[in-house]
């Protein structure tokens, strides 16, 4: 398989913010013609798929990056050793339609948290981890996305994996034809999968490229924060400094697009004098939060879409002046 076939794959992990739902949008979005392609927020990488099923990748340079070491390492085992990590899937698979939630307990505190520990224990730089993942280790984080509630990926001040285990009757742990194809896909030649801040992703884009950002979402609310993904997180300067790389990068002629919750001061960021010179503009989108543990608090939800490619007539811009108007003050963030 290379990048620039047709080919029918679909993201590999459920991730917390992922964009599945959200690609008939999005897609309305994504420029006619573009250079390279860049995801400075790799998660589960949805974009990416459905550009590449859609045959847009052809010929391409791609870039998929993330600061998540555990989610670079699984994708960069996957995709070196597919059968290697299909071989201990299934063996994790067995043992959890034998053990049920005690096994998927047992996998997260007594396996996965202490190997990852010991690989950062040995780790000269924070990025050693991912090279160093193994098939096993990539197994147990694919198996703890699939049995993990609504798939997950925390992590506590220690930088423990600390997502409980979710309420499955049956889940497909181990697709085979899946992860092959997943695997393929990451190897077509022009795909790098990149350990990096978005800074410096971002700074690497130019005239023509297409760059999507999908960072963790501005809370709309003091108790909706889910930043987690690292155990450093993701606050209100990262936003900004994101919001800042995101101007610059228009400024340079790239096509960039972007998606985040309705908080206001997403709204006020994104519909500055500076960023509208930058020719950003801001789309309402309605989503389906699903990452409350709540599930009557889950629900329809305003998400945004800013960027800088024309829209097409069916989605509606967001004037400037809305962004005073503290749109969805007490919303919960979407996946």
């Amino acid at each position: 398989m290379r990048a620039s076939t047709s080919t029918a794959v679909r993201p590999l992990l459920k991730w917390a913010g992922g964009k599945r739902q959200l690609l008939p949008a999005l897609a309305e979005h994504y420029p006619r013609a573009f250079s390279r392609y860049f995801e400075p927020f790799m998660g589960s990488a949805a974009v990416f798929f459905d550009l590449l099923k859609s045959g847009r990748l052809a010929r391409r340079a791609i870039t998929l990056a993330d600061v998540n070491p555990d989610l670079i390492g699984c994708y960069r085992t996957l995709r070196d050793r597919p059968e290697a990590v299909i071989r201990a899937l299934n063996t994790l698979a067995r043992e959890y339609r034998a053990g049920g939630t005690e096994c998927y307990y047992e996998v997260r505190d007594t396996r996965f948290n202490p190997l990852r520990a010991a690989l950062q224990a040995r780790a000269a730089e924070p990025g050693d981890v991912a090279d160093m993942y193994t098939p096993g280790l990539a197994a147990m984080l694919i198996f703890l996305n699939r049995t993990g509630f609504n798939g997950l990926f925390r992590l506590n001040r220690q930088g423990g994996f600390n997502v409980p285990a979710g309420r499955y009757t049956n889940p497909r742990i181990c697709d085979e034809t899946h992860l092959r194809v997943v695997a393929a896909a990451l190897a077509s030649p022009g795909v790098t999968i990149a350990l990096q801040s978005f800074d410096r992703t971002l700074d690497e884009t130019g005239a023509g490229d297409f760059v999507y950002c999908d960072p963790p979402y501005a809370p709309l609310s003091r108790t909706s924060s889910f930043a987690s993904y690292t155990a450093d997180g993701f606050n209100a300067f990262d936003q900004r400094r994101l919001q800042q790389k995101v101007v610059a990068a228009c400024k340079r002629g790239a096509f960039v697009v972007v998606s985040n919750s309705s908080a206001a001061e997403i709204l006020s960021a994104y519909t500055t004098t500076e960023a509208q010179k930058a020719g950003l503009e801001v789309w309402r989108v309605p989503a389906r939060r699903s990452i409350n543990s709540k599930a009557s608090s889950r629900g329809p939800v305003d998400e945004l879409i800013i960027g800088n490619v024309k829209k097409a007539a069916a989605l509606r811009s967001i004037k400037p002046q809305m962004a005073k108007a503290g749109v969805g003050k007490t919303k919960r963030k979407s996946a």
